[in-house]
């Protein structure tokens, strides 16, 4: 416990019921979610949803091959709320899955995913031709995690004691650029607490979670003056992630009409896993 909070990013409340802790407190609202823990969520939904029954494996052999999350409303923080999840179309080989979470009648997030079969493939060896700076996953990440710089964000809540996602629920290291810095950034991203408590977050919900913070890093927009909220989060993955720290090569570009996109090349410590995308929704304060 810490001062009173449960250790995990959502505490059980019944069947499908979820509390989102004050570690899944975001940077906009002291009430309300961080994208990250909602995103965890949901993608574990989507793993989990149709595999009741299956006897291969907690995942029931499948892997997240991409998720779209939307964040419909301000999800609360606090609150219980439900999750319905289901299997949109079923297979041997590609499964599309969805879930939705309820405060109370209101949807404030929902996601679709689809998850392809996990099997074992031999490969030949795989030559790339053409010019290798067209594609940014063939630029290696400028450091590892030891060799980045820790740094916590201090714009989350005038109390510097206060929980939060970013502050207390995850580790940043920079391998490029920081978090007063606007402009591209190269960061690990690595969560301190479970999505549940008792639970090994897969590296999908590690992903998901992470991916989130695209935006954040990477402001081109000065957090005293704009939002630069992503009402959506989409992760594509070529591979499931390895370990717990996640990589983000992440930029973002806004329009003069109040939209914007935050874009990440995503690797774990073995290289690159996949890409993910935000829509931004821009205003001043």
């Amino acid at each position: 416990m810490t001062d009173g909070t449960v250790e995990a990013l959502f505490e059980p409340a019944g069947p499908d019921r979820y509390v989102p802790t004050a570690y899944s407190r975001g940077p906009w609202d002291p009430d309300h979610c961080h994208g990250g823990p909602v995103s965890a969520l949901l993608t574990r939904a989507v793993e989990q949803a149709g595999i009741e029954h299956a006897t291969d494996g907690p995942d029931g052999g499948w892997q997240v091959a991409r998720i779209t999350v939307e964040l419909t409303r301000p999800v609360p923080v606090g609150r219980p709320l439900d999750l319905a999840s289901t299997v949109e179309r079923g297979g041997k080989r590609v499964s599309i899955a969805a879930a939705t979470l309820i405060d109370g009648t209101i949807e404030v997030a929902r996601v679709r995913g689809l998850r392809i079969r996990r099997e074992s493939i031999e490969l030949p060896e795989i030559e790339v031709s053409g010019h290798a700076d067209v594609d940014p996953d063939d630029e290696a990440f400028p450091a590892p995690p030891s060799a980045s710089r820790p740094e916590r964000p201090s714009f989350t809540g005038d109390d510097p004691a206060l929980v939060s996602f970013a502050t207390r629920a995850c580790e940043h290291r920079f391998a490029a650029g920081g978090w007063m810095e606007t402009g591209p950034v190269a960061v690990w991203i690595r969560l301190l607490v479970p999505v549940l408590a008792d639970e090994e977050p897969t590296g999908a919900q590690r992903t998901a979670a992470a991916a989130d913070f695209g935006n954040g890093v990477s402001p081109v927009l000065p957090w005293d003056r704009y939002l630069f909220i992503n009402p959506d989060l989409t992760v594509h993955l070529h591979r499931p992630a390895e370990g717990e720290w996640i990589g983000l090569r992440a930029t973002t570009r806004v329009g003069t009409e109040g939209a914007g996109l935050a874009q990440s090349a995503l690797h774990d410590q073995r290289g690159p896993i996949g890409r993910s995308l935000q829509s931004l929704f821009i205003a001043p304060r």
